[in-house]
This record gives C-alpha cells, sequence and structure tokens, in this order.
C-alpha cells in the first residue's frame, strides 16, 4: 500500500484539518466525505477535494472498498457508534477526541479495534504541541526530578463562541465540557507525568450561561442582540441563555494519580482570554508554561548540583499549520502508524482514560463534591498497542 485512500465523516468545522491528508502526489488521498446536512457536502469539496464523492449516509463509506482509512469528526455522541462501525467494516480509523461521552462506549470502541487486526488513533493534537512537547522532554530528562503536583488553569475566553451557541450546551450531547473540552487537558496531565487518574473531586456550575430563554431562539432573531454581551452573527447562533443549557461553565477537578501525584484542574468558559497555564512541580523544580509569550520557565530548587546556579527559560519556537502546527503532524503520524505501523504518541487507551476521569469529575460535580473512583480498564487494555498489525 503506497497510498492511503481516506474517507471523512462529519464535515463541520473541525473536518477542515484533513486539508494535510489530501496529497494527490504523496502518501494520502481524500476521495469522499459524509455529513447529515448538505450544504457541507459542498463545502468540503470546494475545501478538501473537488473531485471527492460525497453522501448523506456515513454507511455508503464503510462499503466502499477502495478506502482504506475513515477519520471521525462528527458530534461527541456518535464517535463510539461510528468507530465501532468503521472497524468492523475493516478500515483504519482516526476519532476525534473525545473518545466518547460514556465510558462504555469508549470500552466499546477498544474492544472492536483489537478484534479488527486495524489501526486506531486518537486526535490528542496537543501532544503534537511545539509547548508540550518541550515540557514533556523537560520532564523526562529528570531536570525537576520527580513529578508531584500538576495545577492547570485553562481560561476559555471563547466559551460561548464555542460551546454554548451550539449542541455542546446540553449534556445529553456532550455528558459536560470535562469530555468535550477537558480530554485534551487530562490527558496532557496523564502524559506529562506518566501515571493515570485514580480518584477525582470535583465542583462546578452554570454560573454564567444557560437561562430563561426559548430553545428555538437565534441570535439573528433575537430582540435583545444590540445590547447582549453574547451575541453572534455566525456560523453557530443558537442563544447561549436558553433552557436547555445544563453544561458547567466553571469547574474545578482535584485529581489524584498512580503513585500519590497531586493534580487540579481549573476550566471557565466565560473569562475574556484564552490559554491555557500549566505548572509542574518536582523534588527538583517546576517548569510553567505561558502561551502568550510562547515560553516554558524551569525554576530549580537548592540543591549540592549546578542547579543552584541559574533557571531557564525556553522560547517555543512557531510552528506552521493548524493547531500551533499540531493538526499536520498528527496527520502525518496517522499514516506512519498505517505505512509503517509506527506507534503514535497517544495509544487508543488514553482516549478511554481521559474519558473516564471526565465522567468521574462530572458525577462528582453533580453530586456536590463526593469523592468518586475513576473506573478502571480491563487488563488487556493497558497492554495493547495502537499498530496491532500490518497494512
Amino acid at each position: 500500500m503506497n497510498q492511503i485512500r481516506l474517507g471523512i465523516i462529519g464535515l463541520g468545522w473541525r473536518s477542515g484539518f484533513t486539508k494535510y491528508w489530501h496529497q494527490p502526489n504523496g502518501r494520502s488521498l481524500v476521495v469522499a466525505g459524509a455529513d447529515t446536512d448538505p450544504l457541507r457536502l459542498t463545502k468540503f469539496q470546494q475545501n478538501i477535494n473537488p473531485e471527492a464523492e460525497v453522501t448523506l449516509d456515513y454507511r455508503e463509506l464503510l462499503q466502499r472498498k477502495d478506502i482504506d482509512a475513515i477519520v471521525i469528526t462528527t458530534p461527541d455522541d456518535s464517535h463510539d457508534e461510528i468507530a465501532v462501525a468503521a472497524l468492523q467494516a475493516g478500515k483504519h480509523v482516526y476519532c476525534e477526541k473525545p473518545l466518547s461521552i460514556t465510558v462504555e462506549g469508549c470500552d466499546r470502541i477498544l474492544t472492536a479495534w483489537a478484534q479488527s487486526g486495524k489501526h486506531f488513533m486518537i486526535g490528542f493534537n496537543m501532544r503534537y504541541m511545539n509547548m508540550y512537547r518541550t515540557m514533556k522532554e523537560i520532564i523526562d530528562s529528570g531536570e525537576i526530578g520527580e513529578v508531584k503536583s500538576v495545577w492547570v488553569r485553562h481560561f476559555v475566553g471563547l466559551g460561548s463562541d464555542y460551546y454554548y451557541h451550539s449542541w455542546h450546551g446540553s449534556s445529553r450531547n456532550t455528558t459536560s465540557l470535562l469530555l468535550q473540552k477537558a480530554s485534551h487537558d487530562i490527558d496532557l496531565i496523564h502524559w506529562l507525568t506518566g501515571r493515570y487518574t485514580k480518584k477525582v473531586a470535583a465542583f462546578g456550575g452554570v454560573d454564567y450561561f444557560g437561562g430563561t430563554k426559548p430553545n428555538e431562539l437565534t441570535c439573528p432573531e433575537c430582540g435583545e442582540k444590540a445590547t447582549c454581551p453574547e451575541y453572534r452573527s455566525g456560523p453557530l447562533v443558537q442563544c447561549a441563555f436558553r433552557e436547555e443549557i445544563d453544561v458547567e461553565d466553571n469547574s474545578m477537578v482535584l485529581m489524584e494519580l498512580d503513585g500519590g501525584i497531586k493534580a487540579s484542574y481549573m476550566q471557565c468558559h466565560f473569562t475574556p482570554d484564552y490559554q491555557r497555564n500549566y505548572t509542574i512541580i518536582g523534588t527538583e523544580g517546576r517548569i510553567e508554561n505561558d502561551e502568550i509569550a510562547q515560553r516554558v520557565y524551569v525554576k530549580t530548587r537548592k540543591s549540592q548540583t549546578w542547579r543552584d546556579l541559574s533557571d531557564k527559560i525556553y522560547e517555543i519556537k512557531k510552528a506552521e499549520g493548524s493547531h500551533n502546527g499540531a493538526d499536520p503532524i498528527i496527520c502525518e503520524d496517522f499514516l506512519d502508524m498505517i505505512l509503517q505501523n509506527k506507534e503514535p504518541i497517544a495509544e487508543p487507551i488514553a482516549g478511554r482514560m481521559s474519558v473516564a476521569v471526565g465522567v468521574a469529575a462530572t458525577e462528582s460535580m453533580r453530586k456536590g463534591g463526593q469523592l468518586v473512583y475513576v473506573k478502571e480498564p480491563e487488563p488487556w487494555m493497558l497492554g495493547q498497542k495502537s499498530s496491532l498489525s500490518g497494512t
């Protein structure tokens, strides 16, 4: 197999990154797309491949013998159904995060993957960003000693734009934004420390969005659009203060990981700015990132070594491509996995574990901060590699 032929299921905003797979003279070709919205089919052809075949029924893609791999960028609550069907149809699969909105859905995917003999990748593109790859290398070098604590603050300044003007605002579609939005950060906590979370306690609430507006109300139709701070002209225009919104816009999670590592994660969707701030503290120092300045700071403790002499600042180099340069790299990694049997940075179990933590934290949050243990994976899941077979 010299060129991978891909079908894309779900042609909304996130599917735009699939342009990196359309390489007519290269290793991959996007040949088909599926979505339930007819308008998206045309935009997909315009933006990705004018010659791609399109359909309103994703099952048609799974039946095609000339499609080697499926990319899933549909809403979260459909991931497990489509991923299982694609694996059972004998396709390699790339699935956007979160893997599912339930732990059971994740486990169905992992079971189907293990039985398929095909390759599977979860879309944790933050592992491919220069900022966090740098932090991972610093930690793994031992420069800050043994990691004991992780603090993450997530300022989601575009919360309404991405989440509360759309289907994300209802828990029936997402469970909570501790899955959809926080799955990246929970996974990074696991990746940076090399440990999974065992138990959580969380607090949160719908402190700003939601309200009494009709569920059918849209911004262009609203009589208050001239004064509403959350008015948007598109493309997502559902009222951010509608009745059905029940997903917390302000949440805090305390986590204990394997080995006793303590971590915290804080997420707010009505802040004026957008950034992630990570602090990792070890027995010999700490590191902290600054996404605005694009720097990583290393602070060291007093000891009997050269660490007494200086601290360090890493200037993060700019990368080309969407998601701070991560999308082009993860797309190439998916091809390497299929064509060269290369292990990706994130194994499928990582997708399952980030969801399991998000689900446990959501349960705790909605029970007033009750301690909740994360649902353990089956033993066989921990030993599985992403590349189960050749092509």
